[in-house]
C-alpha cells in the first residue's frame, strides 16, 4: 500500500499497517539510538518510546514531509531528551551557528596523518572500538549529525529536516564532529605508526 494509506490505516488502529510501519523503519531507528545511547538497553528503551510517541501523534501528521523522515525526527528527539536527561551533555553550538571560530578550543590542532593506513588496520576490530568510544565522546548535537550524515548516509537536506535545523548548521556540526574523530583517532595511529617502526 501506499503510504499515504498505510499512514491511514494505522490512524484508524489497523494493526497490520501499525506493524508495517515498525517493521519498515525499527532497524535504522535502533542502530541510530544505539550509536546515540552507546547501550542496548537505551537504545531498546529509545526505540519503543520512539513509536509510542509517533503512533500517539499520528493524527497530527500532515504528510507535508515523508513518513520516514518524521519518525526520524521523532527518534533524533526522543535520543537527544534521553541524553540530557541521563547526563550532563551540553550544547556548544547554537541552532544556526554560520561560521567556525579558527580560535575556537572546539577546533582539534594535534593530528597524525592516517589517511594510507593498510586496509586491513581500517578494518581492525580494535579500532572499530576506538571509534566508537570516540563517536560516544562527541556532544549529543554533534554526534546525531555524523550518525545520520556520515553513519546512516542522509543527505545534507534531509539530515537537515530531520534535526530541524539549517542546512549550514548541519555542514558546521558534521565539520566540527570530523575535526574531533580525525583527533581522537590520531593517538591510536601515532602508536600503531611507532609500533610499525619498532618492529621493522
Amino acid at each position: 500500500m501506499n503510504e499515504e494509506t498505510l499512514v491511514e490505516r494505522a490512524r484508524d488502529g489497523d494493526e497490520g499497517a501499525l506493524t508495517e510501519i515498525v517493521q519498515t523503519h525499527h532497524k535504522r531507528i535502533y542502530h541510530v539510538a544505539l550509536r546515540m545511547c552507546g547501550n542496548v538497553q537505551d537504545a531498546e528503551e529509545t526505540l519503543q518510546d520512539t513509536f509510542i510517541s509517533a503512533f500517539k501523534a499520528l493524527p497530527s501528521f500532515e504528510g507535508r514531509a515523508k513518513l520516514s523522515t518524521w519518525l526520524y525526527r521523532i527518534a533524533s528527539n526522543t535520543c537527544l531528551m534521553r541524553k540530557r536527561k541521563y547526563a550532563s551533555d551540553p550544547d556548544i553550538l547554537s541552532v544556526d551557528e554560520p561560521w567556525i571560530d579558527p580560535d575556537s578550543t572546539d577546533t582539534p590542532r594535534y593530528f597524525v596523518d592516517w589517511t594510507y593506513e593498510p586496509e586491513d588496520l581500517l578494518l581492525d576490530d580494535e579500532l572499530q572500538h576506538v571509534m566508537d568510544e570516540a563517536i560516544q565522546d562527541l556532544s549529543s548535537t554533534l554526534r546525531i549529525v555524523f550518525i545520520w550524515r556520515d553513519l546512516e548516509g542522509l543527505s545534507t537536506a534531509e539530515t537537515a529536516t530531520v534535526l530541524g535545523i539549517s542546512q549550514s548548521a548541519v555542514k558546521v556540526r558534521l565539520h566540527r564532529a570530523r575535526l574531533k574523530l580525525r583527533e581522537s583517532l590520531s593517538e591510536y595511529f601515532a602508536e600503531a605508526q611507532a609500533l610499525n617502526t619498532d618492529g621493522t
